[in-house]
């Protein structure tokens, strides 16, 4: 209780004051109420930079989910070397992200990253990936799908779980592969997606890293996520009060998309005690 509340509890409402007054860190705060709020959204980057964030999570979080769960699948299969390419798909992920932005950052650059001496060599020329503002936010949301390992192993143990009576059953009353999929596979998986689809929610509206180090939230605020335009307020500009604010209006948003995600997915989510007192 005592680290609860002088590491959380005590900070979560220190930032809530602050967000309430405008302080520059070197001088006391003043209170301005709702002042800080009504500037964010009255200000085009602030804007720009939700939208960003949204854009980056609804392209990323779905197709990283659909690869993380095929590729789970295949390794639960008896495949040759199974363990291995375990491995190497969760290599990735205990590299650091400050490492994996500047191999990147190699990767995409214009005039000797690997994929544009690629596409060279095929005779195309290829675009400036993080250097063009139409090609920057897919650079880095491409990027992304390179650490799916941790999904991986995160839906292979979900699967080990899954009873093999079940699917041996269905066999035997000749379901196929995809309706054994459907009504066996994904219903004892749903929790776990679920959780899954939280997390990278969460974590996709909380995106930093790359953008700081590979773009600085360009060209043109194409890349400025949500996470950054925070930092650069409370450490840039020195705006320690809208920094608070715009970190509470993520909290909020947060908020309100895991409680939209738990009220929609209720019905479709099967817990493996659901109706265990009526058995």
């Amino acid at each position: 209780m005592i680290g609860f509340v002088m590491l959380t509890l005590l900070p979560l409402l220190g930032s809530l004051y602050i967000s309430f007054t405008e302080w520059k860190i070197i001088s006391d705060p003043i209170w301005v109420g709702l002042d800080n709020y009504k500037d964010l959204f009255s200000d085009p980057i602030f804007l720009k930079s939700l939208k960003v964030t949204f854009t980056y999570c609804a392209f990323t979080i779905p197709i990283s989910m659909i690869l993380s769960f095929s590729l789970a699948m295949l390794l639960n299969s008896d495949l040759p070397y199974a363990s291995l390419l375990r491995t190497i798909y969760y290599l990735p992920c205990v590299i650091s992200s400050v490492a994996s932005s500047l191999l990147w950052s190699w990767i995409f650059n214009y005039r000797f990253g690997a994929i544009n001496q690629f596409l060279s060599s095929l005779g195309i020329e290829g675009p400036d990936w993080i250097g063009d503002e139409r090609w920057a936010l897919i650079s880095l949301s491409i990027m992304s799908l390179w650490g799916l390992g941790g999904g991986i192993i995160f839906y292979l143990a979900g699967l080990q779980t899954v009873p093999r009576h079940l699917h041996e059953a269905a066999k035997i009353a000749g379901a196929g592969w995809w309706r054994r999929l459907f009504t066996i596979t994904l219903p004892s998986m749903s929790p776990i997606l679920l959780f899954s689809l939280l997390t990278n929610i969460i974590g996709g509206l909380q995106t930093f890293t790359s953008s700081y180090l590979m773009t600085s939230g360009g060209p043109n605020y194409s890349t400025m996520f949500y996470a950054l335009y925070l930092y650069n307020n409370a450490f840039k500009y020195h705006k320690i009060g809208k920094a608070c604010a715009m970190a509470w209006i993520l909290f909020i948003i947060i908020m309100i998309l895991s409680a939209l995600v738990m009220k929609v997915s209720a019905p479709m989510v099967y817990y493996e005690n659901d109706g265990g007192e009526d058995d």
